[in-house]
């Protein structure tokens, strides 16, 4: 891992650190044009498009017949998975449902003089769940995104996955959702947003992805509403002087592991510590059977700064705005108030990310890229609307319309006028 040295008051304008920042705009620029060309792609021709692009990318051949997974086949491998891993994701699934329950919003009313105002919450129609496959399999992805629009009240929840295997499908059946199709990349997201011949058009898109996903949500908003740009994942631990280097490698290892283009940095005050995790980031590879991608990840993207002190360490943090942060100190809750912008923080040095990953209960679907700068975690939330309910009696008219009549003369907009003033000569 690269080490570099942070000390001293130029440290934004570090080079190293400018690259990790505009990490997702580098990106972007790298592969946009493959991604539009695809959109492009499945919005005139549908099925054809998609079945092409999935046997070109994932080996798969499709047809109509075969491209959406039924509901026998979830129930199978429900049963098929062992025991152990079911039970495992069944607790998981009431951890994340009892988590997610509290985040819950509620219709309300006021009423004053003449004048009852209000809101109405209610859950979207559909949603289409995203769920990476292909490089390795995610049941933990599915109940994370499945169940908060389960709680929300979603009616339909349609899930995308590419090669979707017996423990994913178990997840989906656990989850509860609705159907089932065996695609992924830029053109599942795609056939989500237009509808194709097989695959049902959604309101909404949500769950995590590579690069192509991420920036086909991206190109997509406006025609499909999403929930962030969840793209290539990515860590950052602070630590300090009595971290373990071997426990903090591995959880360094645990992002670079996903993703040739994931981001695994560590901040620290502690050039001893710094230089003892590189060691063991170089042991630890060579064991690890995704060694090839976590090396690539690490080689590229790989960071290690020294900070001033931990203080500093949280400025450096919050000008990344990391996925998931770590932080492994002393006293680790010194630290919160001073950290701003990130995904998830785990405290102290046994909420190690991978828990949160898979049982803790919060959601793993986190804003990447800097994006935690202005995005919040998957929740339930981002399955429900909100419509706002006026009722206005002559009462209500009679206080508020000249008041109304007033701004309306203002900005010049004579039929605003028109409507308030013809109800005032009734």
């Amino acid at each position: 891992m690269k080490i570099e040295n942070l000390r001293g008051s130029a440290w934004r304008f570090n080079e190293r650190l400018k690259y990790l920042s505009y990490r997702g705009e580098i990106l972007t620029e790298e592969y946009e044009g493959v991604v539009k060309e695809i959109i492009q792609n499945i919005k005139e021709n549908g099925d054809n498009a998609l079945f092409e692009y999935t046997r070109r990318f994932d080996g798969v051949k499709l047809t109509p017949d075969t491209v959406e997974i039924t509901y026998e086949e979830l129930e199978n491998a429900y049963e098929e998975v062992d025991e152990d891993v079911r039970e495992a994701l069944e607790i998981a699934e009431e951890r994340i449902r009892v988590f997610h329950e509290k985040q819950l919003e509620n219709s309300f009313f006021k009423e004053e003089e003449g004048i009852i105002l209000g809101q109405k919450v209610v859950p979207l129609d559909s949603v289409g769940i995203y769920v990476p496959g292909g490089k390795a399999a995610y049941p933990s992805t599915v109940l994370m995104n499945a169940v908060p629009a389960v709680v929300a009240g979603v009616e339909e929840i349609v899930m995308v996955s590419p090669k979707p295997n017996t423990h994913t499908l178990a997840a989906a059946y656990i989850a509860g959702v609705s159907r089932v199709f065996q695609i992924g990349g830029a053109q599942a997201i795609a056939s989500l947003a237009f509808g194709t011949e097989s695959v049902p058009r959604v309101n909404k898109i949500v769950g995590p992805g590579n690069i192509y996903v991420a920036l086909a949500k991206k190109l997509l908003f406006g025609t499909v509403d999403i929930d962030m740009i969840a793209g290539p994942s990515e860590i950052l631990v602070i630590a300090d002087d009595t971290a373990d280097p071997t426990w903090v490698a591995a959880d360094l290892l645990s992002q670079a592991e996903h993703d040739e283009l994931a981001a695994a940095i560590l901040v620290t005050p502690s050039e001893e510590l710094a230089r003892k995790v590189a060691d063991e980031v170089r042991r630890l590879l060579s064991v690890l059977s995704r060694r090839e991608i976590a090396r690539s990840s690490v080689e590229r993207f790989g960071t290690i700064f020294i900070s001033e002190d931990l203080f500093h360490a949280c400025e450096i943090a919050n000008f990344i705005a990391p996925e998931h942060l770590e932080v492994i100190t002393q006293d680790p809750f010194e630290l919160l108030p001073y950290l701003k912008h990130a995904g998830a923080i785990f405290l102290g040095r046994y909420a190690t990310e991978p828990l949160g990953d898979y049982i803790l209960g919060p959601n793993h679907t986190l804003p990447t890229g800097g994006t935690a700068k202005f995005f919040s975690p998957l929740g339930v939330y981002d399955f429900l609307k909100r419509s706002s309910v006026i009722y206005v009696s002559k009462e209500g008219f009679d206080r508020l319309s000249d008041l109304a009549y007033h701004i309306a003369k203002a900005e010049g907009l004579e039929a605003h006028g028109l409507a308030i003033e013809i109800r005032n000569k009734e």
